[in-house]
């Protein structure tokens, strides 16, 4: 299996360190310029193509590492040439655009992967497993969190300009739209505000969504960049009927923080079992991608993953606009 990487940034340069732990050949990588291709292609001893088009007919699989508004176009290339395609959250910068890039995938009959890694941390895989296992009966009310500081970038940079990267609503926090769905099934409806503070130099966001599941679960996510660097939280709660589970970045001991209390008042908190591991989620996110290609197998994410995920994202975008909740067509 030959791979290219399309996107030399930190998630392309991740993605590499993924593809090195299996049995794939990097063949190459797309960047604007040489420059910025040469790092990452020294490294990995593999060569730079001025674009994907030169990329396509040198490799299997073609890895979208790039800026979101640019995803699109990249997929329907890759896909009319029949590559098997792996791209990075968030799918597409729009859900009608993420519709087009999984129909000309399945027209293809190409795979399409969407690199939502969030289901590959070990706590959170561990909180689904536990979930879908009964441990806590029936979900009820989930609440996720995700803060970090603001991206610093250059003036005119991508990253925040919300018309192509979709901002704190849907860069930041479509990790939690997805996570919520993977664990309470469909979102019906979505109600969400975003509040920016302080001096263009120094600016703050928050984001808050609520989504409604079609089961009748409530899932409240919660986003922001307003902390100094390096400072990443997260927090994950997710009440049930029989139980609660819980877990806090915070407290520094990733898996054994991730607690069962039962319902009854004399029943003991119980510590779920460890997955003692040190690989990095993203290695571990590339390792089912590689095996899903090799062996034709089912995958933790899926293009219908991917494109429930930036369909959630527009409606919490168009919700913090309108203030209105936005019902969520087919769902």
């Amino acid at each position: 299996m030959r791979v290219g990487i399309v996107g030399v940034g930190f998630m392309g340069s991740t993605h590499a360190a993924g593809w090195a732990e299996t049995g794939a050949e990097m063949v190459g990588c797309v960047a604007e310029t040489i420059d910025e291709a040469r790092p990452l292609a020294e490294q990995c001893g593999i060569k730079i193509y001025s674009e994907v088009a030169a990329l396509l007919s040198d490799v299997d699989v073609v890895d979208i590492c790039t800026p979101t508004h640019l995803h699109m176009q990249m997929i329907l290339q890759a896909a009319a040439a029949g590559k098997q395609i792996i791209c990075e959250k968030p799918l597409t910068r729009t859900y009608a655009e993420g519709q087009l890039a999984v129909r000309a995938c399945q027209k293809a009959g190409v795979r399409l992967l969407v690199a939502h890694v969030v289901r590959f941390f070990p706590e959170y895989a561990l909180a689904q497993k536990s979930v879908a296992e009964g441990q806590i009966g029936r979900p009820g009310i989930i609440r996720l969190s995700r803060g970090s500081f603001r991206p610093k970038k250059p003036v005119g940079n991508w990253f925040l300009d919300e018309a192509k990267s979709g901002g704190i609503l849907m860069d930041l926090m479509i990790h939690d739209y997805d996570y919520a769905r993977w664990i309470a099934g469909e979102v019906e409806s979505v109600f969400a505000k975003k509040v920016s503070t302080g001096h263009p130099d120094a600016k703050v966001d928050y984001g808050m969504a609520i989504l409604k599941h079609a089961g009748g679960a409530l899932s409240h996510v919660a986003g922001a960049w307003a902390y100094p660097p390096p400072t990443f939280r997260t927090h994950i709660e997710i009440a049930g009927d029989a139980g609660l589970l819980e877990f806090d970045s915070d407290e520094m001991a990733p898996i054994h923080n991730l607690i069962l209390r039962a319902s009854q008042s004399d029943a003991p908190d119980v510590g779920l079992p460890s997955s003692p591991t040190s690989e990095s989620p993203y290695t571990t996110q590339i390792k089912e991608f590689y095996r899903a290609l090799v062996d034709d197998a089912p995958v933790r994410v899926t293009a219908a993953d991917g494109l429930a995920a930036v369909q959630i994202a527009e409606a919490a975008l168009e919700s913090a606009r309108t203030g209105r909740a936005i019902h969520l067509a087919g769902n």
